[in-house]
């Protein structure tokens, strides 16, 4: 047989009224703390359309700003802001230019693997079909070093007046 007191400990009644009355008290506190939020006082209505202001002044001056690095309305700059202006596209053309060196520098990198891998593997295969390896690189290299150290002698240095046929023949007067 089940007593009353068991049932009232154990029923939804029980439930809902000591865990329902810090729930509806929470909802409370966060209804109360929502509604400040949302309806904004006079002092944080002026705050907001300040920085509004703000924030619309700072993009004008970013546009404008940004139409000048363009070339874009120059007529009115002074010439201490286009030497400005010079100096920001020196300063933004030298870090791109150095962010490109590094990115080739990379590629290079991983080239010079690729063709290390790939010498290797064309090895590997001349060894399995028994050809003579071609060594492609070291002649390159070497065909290189030729062409640094060695003159240039297909440049002419004289000087001639005249028509270039009168250069490698004379023209003879007819007999």
């Amino acid at each position: 047989m089940i007593t009353p007191s068991l049932c009232a400990s154990r029923g939804k009644l029980f439930e809902f009224a000591s865990t329902s009355m810090q729930a509806t008290i929470e909802r409370y506190k966060r209804h109360t703390k929502d509604n400040n939020r949302t309806k904004p006082t006079e002092p944080n209505l002026q705050q907001m359309k300040s920085e509004a202001a703000t924030m619309l002044k700072k993009i004008e001056d970013l546009e404008v700003s940004r139409r000048k690095l363009l070339g874009e309305g120059l007529g009115s700059c002074t010439l201490e802001e286009l030497q400005q202006i010079e100096q920001q596209l020196e300063k933004s053309v030298s870090i791109i230019r150095a962010r490109k060196t590094q990115v080739f520098k990379q590629q290079i990198e991983q080239l010079k693997l690729k063709e290390k891998a790939l010498t290797a593997e064309h090895e590997k295969l001349c060894e399995k079909f028994g050809t003579k390896a071609w060594n492609g690189s070291k002649e390159q290299e070497e065909n290189v070093a030729y062409r640094e150290s060695s003159p240039r002698s297909d440049v002419e240095t004289e000087l001639f007046i005249g028509l270039p046929d009168g250069r490698t023949r004379r023209i003879m007067p007819p007999n």
